[in-house]
């Protein structure tokens, strides 16, 4: 049988989030209570976390992300499913190998000072220092990931992921080596992909040069916004069908300043209404001109080294870093007389992500992945229906655009830290042995002089294995054959390129099903400006800080329900701080709760029987927003449930059922009192389980005390939508009390008179059944309203000099003798019909919408003409009132 406990009374006056985050979340880590695999029979379900990489301290953007996934992950491990939540980091290759080597050079030291083995345990070093911070940032978010299965991008079991994919794709002629034009940062040395290129809009220049002909019959003008590359130049080309240049296609041309020749060329590349119509070409430094090189095969001509210094094919300029070099040519070009003019120029001009430094297109051999027959069955399981499901949907559409137009991935990186490129080369013979297996180690390779490729593979490469890698692929585990494919990943929309199209279209290559069924692209975390948070600004936000401040529940409320997917969103230290008000209002009024359950049990509670009409309707409001909130997450409308629930707990909770329940707990009525404990109990465990997901700890710290079966709400089960608690008679009952109520303490506050001073009342119905409701609820509206006197009734007259209130079933009276003027009453009343016959005429235009009346559905035009009849009916005896007082 499981754990019963009866309600603890002794709860702090205020609630302290430390105490309770390091309480907690060590025992909810020490019993294990968020390692999956424990319910053999239970459906599974399965988050692998995006893995952070390992180069620094978490940012709020993570913050956002993991809170996200652990609201899913909570709330499925409650609803009963078998929930993984599969944990690890990234080592993140280029990023963290320029931190250490960063580092190192504030020790004036470099990588190629330490040498390979030394540096890379070096860069180990750093990893294990910051995989153990990582792990204790989520502790302090309070995530229930399953360490008992964390994984890391270079273990062992994902390193051997690898390399079989990397041999597979090979032996499939998917992965080439090959000498191409790539993207090179000339500060890390290494090709980067296209998309780890960031474009910047920059003011250039472009110089227009004249390139003479060697029979001296004529030039001809070519522009460039890079002139240092005109030292390797192979050709100027024209269009075929250029008239201008018919006659000197063919010729020979004199490069100024290197004095090569160098031919003209025609080929349909060319655009020739844009600029002279004729393009020099450097097929070393360009891909566009690398093409039409290979095309006409023509030299290819580099003039720089890896670190954008010029080499030697740079003749005089030798030595010289490339943006030193582009002044002094210029220089010269304009000494030869050859530079026509520099016109201003806007363009745009690619930057290493990781470096800043101006991407180099550089001709390198590399190695890389032939993409479209992978990106063609993945367009294919898209189309077809079967393929993820992207929330919002619009990103489907940028997903397919850039898989439809994708280029072959450049794989291999210049660095030591990484997975290294399973490939060796015979020293004597050059033949290229790829093997998964170290050759050096088999048999059949004794003997022979064999070197390893020096370079890495990209981090992405073993990125976009993670799913089913880490699961335990290539071999088929327990936990591939359970887990996998997973059931949704939360990421931001800004690495729909980098990771999320590569997920999938390996996973349908190595796993014949896509990785995940859902994808949620949230946005990013901005500044209350809407500036992107960076160093550079300043103006970042460590999740430690806010939760040192405020409290982890705090913080992860805040970030969660300020999320719309795929919008960002802005940190305001405003809004933590409200849902550190809203974390207290939980707890005063659970406090409240408790003090008045002194020795109630679990076994106590029963909510069957007769109840009052406050315990009806808090029942069906906890049931409805139990409804919505489970409806809200499963579309992961996380902004939208955290209003159903503020408004819930807040509002009908803490202001209305728990100021009714008083009444039963200082009342004489025992049987009362036993059915309000019932119900608070009920309904305080049950909203303490719908706001675990986002308030882990208060929840908690709070259910603990009440009376509750079982060890821990992590554990309990999710609220279920129950249709007998549904009550709209108690609802509409309900709704009168509170238009009365709030009503009469409007018309206090604007006549000044306060809630301590007792005041008479009469409530005038409108119909049978109103003035029942009034009457068998007559207790409340006396203790809210504090009245001397009070009437109700079918047929009241209103008295001379009273405010007046009209509310959707009566009309309540105040007299109030000495304390109003009846020139303002009657200036209110005005005020309050103009207001009315607005609200009238705006619903009577709705409805006498054809289109509106066409298109709604019925529900729609029949919730209108209530309206129309409810404010139709309110105005009429707000003229009545007016005409009486005036009279």
């Amino acid at each position: 049988m499981s754990e019963q406990k009866k309600a603890t009374t002794e709860m702090p006056t205020t609630y302290d989030p430390k105490a309770a985050e390091d309480k907690w979340y060590s025992t909810w880590t020490e019993r294990g209570y968020f390692q999956a695999g424990k319910r053999k029979d239970a459906e599974p379900y399965t988050i692998v976390i995006p893995p952070p990489n390992v180069t620094g301290m978490l940012h709020i953007g993570h913050a956002l992300d993991f809170t996200l996934q652990d609201i899913l992950i909570r709330t499925k491990r409650m609803q009963g499913y078998d929930a993984l939540w599969l944990p690890g980091s990234d080592h993140a290759g280029i990023a963290t190998q320029t931190k250490v080597e960063q580092k190192l050079r504030e020790d004036g030291l470099t990588r190629y000072d330490l040498g390979r083995e030394k540096f890379l345990e070096k860069v180990w070093d750093w990893k294990d220092q910051y995989a153990t911070t990582i792990r204790q940032q989520w502790g302090k978010m309070g995530l229930s990931l399953d360490y008992s299965r964390e994984r890391f991008t270079l273990d062992e079991g994902l390193s051997k992921a690898v390399r079989k994919v990397f041999v597979q794709l090979y032996e499939k002629g998917l992965i080439y080596r090959g000498k191409r034009i790539i993207n090179w940062d000339p500060v890390n040395r290494t090709a980067l992909s296209d998309i780890e290129v960031e474009y910047k809009e920059i003011q250039g220049h472009l110089y227009h040069l004249r390139y003479p002909l060697k029979d001296g019959s004529g030039h001809i003008t070519v522009a460039t916004t890079r002139p240092e590359t005109m030292l390797g130049d192979s050709a100027v080309a024209v269009h075929p069908k250029d008239e201008r240049y018919a006659d000197m296609i063919g010729k020979t041309l004199v490069l100024p300043i290197i004095g090569r020749e160098i031919p003209v060329i025609a080929d349909d590349y060319v655009d020739k209404e844009f600029g002279s119509g004729a393009v020099k070409i450097t097929p070393a430094h360009d891909p566009n001109d690398f093409e039409v090189g290979l095309r006409h095969d023509l030299p290819q001509i580099t003039v720089m080294d890896e670190s954008g210094t010029m080499n030697a094919e740079a003749g005089k300029y030798q030595g010289l870093d490339r943006s030193e070099c582009r002044k002094q040519i210029v220089a010269d070009l304009k000494e030869q007389g050859v530079l026509i003019n520099i016109e201003d120029h806007m363009h745009q001009v690619g930057h290493s992500e990781r470096t800043g430094a101006v991407v180099e297109p550089y001709l390198s051999t590399q190695w890389f992945v032939e993409m479209k027959p992978l990106a063609e069955r993945a367009i294919k399981k898209q189309q077809s229906g079967e393929g993820v499901n992207f929330v919002p949907d619009r990103f489907e559409k940028t997903y397919l655009n850039w898989i439809e137009n994708v280029r072959d991935w450049c794989i291999s990186r210049q660095l030591w830290w990484g997975h290294r490129i399973p490939a060796w080369y015979d020293e004597e013979t050059g033949e290229v042995i790829v093997s998964a297996e170290d050759p050096t180690t088999l048999p059949e390779y004794a003997g022979r002089k064999l070197k390893q490729d020096e370079d890495v593979l990209d981090t992405w490469f073993s990125s976009a294995l993670w799913p089913f890698s880490t699961l335990g692929w290539p071999e088929n585990t327990d936990d591939l054959k359970r887990y996998y494919p997973t059931n949704v990943l939360v990421t931001g929309y800004d690495i729909i390129y980098f990771w999320v199209a590569r997920m999938i279209f390996t996973a349908l290559e190595f796993t014949d099903e896509i990785p995940f069924k859902d994808v949620l692209m949230h946005g990013l975390v901005r500044d209350a400006d809407g500036r992107k948070m960076s160093k550079s600004l300043g103006n970042g936000v460590d999740p430690l800080d806010v939760i040192e401040k405020y409290g982890a529940d705090a913080m992860r409320y805040m970030i969660s329900t300020s999320s719309t997917p795929g919008q960002d969103l802005r940190f305001r230290w405003e809004r933590v701080e409200q849902a550190r008000n809203f974390a207290n209002k939980i707890w005063n009024a659970s406090r409240f709760a408790l003090m008045n359950l002194e020795g109630f049990t679990y076994e106590d509670r029963d909510i069957s029987g007769e109840l009052g009409t406050a315990d009806y309707w808090i029942l069906h409001r906890l049931n409805e927003t139990s409804r919505d909130i489970t409806r809200l997450i499963d579309a992961y409308e996380f902004g939208e449930t955290g209003r159903v629930l503020y408004n819930f707990i807040w509002d009908d909770l803490c202001d209305w059922y728990i100021e009714f329940a008083k009444l039963s707990f200082y009342g004489e009525d025992p049987v009362a009192k036993k059915k309000t404990q019932s119900v608070l109990a009920y309904v305080l465990d049950q909203t303490m389980r719908l706001i675990h997901p986002f308030m882990p700890y208060i929840s908690e710290e709070i259910w603990q005390h009440l009376p509750h079966e079982g060890e821990t709400i992590t554990l309990a089960s999710w609220p279920v939508y129950d249709p007998a608690l549904e009550n709209p008679g108690a609802v509409a009952e309900m709704n009168l009390l509170m238009d009365t109520i709030r009503a009469v303490r409007n018309i206090r506050a604007e006549v000044n008179v306060p809630m301590s001073k007792k005041i008479e009342l009469m409530v005038k119905a409108n119909s049978e059944e109103a003035s029942s409701i009034i009457e068998r609820n007559s207790h409340y509206i006396k203790r809210f309203c504090n009245t001397s006197e009070f009437e109700s009734g079918l047929d009241l007259s209103s008295p001379d000099k009273a405010m007046t209130a009209i509310i959707t079933g009566a009309e309540l009276y105040l007299p109030l003798a000495g304390l109003i003027d009846i020139e303002q009453e009657v200036a209110r009343l005005e005020k309050e019909l103009q207001n009315l016959e607005g609200e009238v005429l705006r619903v009577e235009k709705k409805l006498a919408n054809e289109g509106f009346v066409a298109k709604a559905p019925a529900k729609v035009i029949e919730e209108e003409r209530a309206k129309q009849a409810d404010y139709s009916d309110k105005r009429d005896k707000v003229i009545a009132r007016i005409k009486e007082l005036k009279g």
